[in-house]
């Protein structure tokens, strides 16, 4: 871990600032595309989904020119760092060990519950075999559990297939991505207790972009302070906590 973080660190040093020399830039908005409803890639191609929409309106307030990119998520935090892009907005909940590499905003959404899915309400959760995404939140709090098997997939969808085709007992991951799966699949349910992870969903920059932070920050917090952040959790996220 110490070298990841010298050597993002040295990447982040040559990445750039967008307004270090004073002239505006495009800003480029790095995200997965494949995490619904949080982002996903819709019929046409384009990024869509909460953090789209929620996106566009932060960059219209902090009178930002951005853009979309989509990257693998196994990647995304180096790609950030050594300046294929100028911000994460990926689901990416803010923890500890993020926080080394990276700088982040904050948060837009509360800390997301996340539950088990599994075929079978008595699924092991204890003992079994447990599926997540690689690099997320929840693959770390499975290899923290003792007597649980962590497996990993580069992609949400191949978590839940894992579970399908029986190389998993359950998967763990935001609630808000599984229940309209489980809602949409009769084998599949949702089990035991949920576990609630991170300090909340935030947007990633390099640590030294410390002035397109708090321009985010600022956008954030009117968003937070006129309600229309909360129009648009209840609107996307449904029965997630609102601010």
């Amino acid at each position: 871990m110490k070298k990841l973080i010298l050597t993002t660190a040295a990447l982040a040093l040559t990445a750039g600032m967008a307004f270090a020399d004073g002239h505006a830039k495009t800003i480029r908005m790095g995200t997965e595309g494949a995490y619904p409803p949080y982002n996903f890639l819709n019929d046409a191609g384009e990024v869509d989904g909460f953090e789209r929409e929620l996106g566009d309106e932060l960059c219209a307030r902090a009178e930002l020119t951005c853009e979309w990119v989509t990257n693998e998520w196994d990647s995304i935090i180096p790609n950030l760092v050594s300046g294929n892009y100028d911000v994460i907005m990926a689901g990416m909940s803010i923890t500890d060990e993020r926080d080394q590499v990276i700088d982040f905003s904050d948060p837009y959404t509360q800390p997301d519950p996340s539950s088990f899915l599994a075929l079978s309400a008595d699924a092991d959760l204890t003992t079994g075999v447990i599926a997540a995404q690689a690099g997320t939140i929840q693959a770390s709090q499975i290899a923290s559990m003792e007597g649980a098997t962590l497996v990993e997939f580069a992609t949400p969808e191949e978590t839940v297939a894992a579970v399908k085709n029986g190389e998993a007992d359950a998967v763990l991951a935001d609630r808000a991505y599984l229940e309209p799966i489980a809602e949409a699949d009769g084998d599949l349910n949702l089990v035991g207790d949920d576990v609630l992870l991170g300090g909340g969903i935030g947007l990633g920059v390099r640590e030294s972009d410390a002035e397109l932070r708090e321009k985010f920050n600022a956008a954030i917090q009117s968003m937070k302070a006129d309600g229309t952040l909360n129009v648009l959790i209840e609107k996307h996220l449904p029965g997630s906590a609102t601010f």
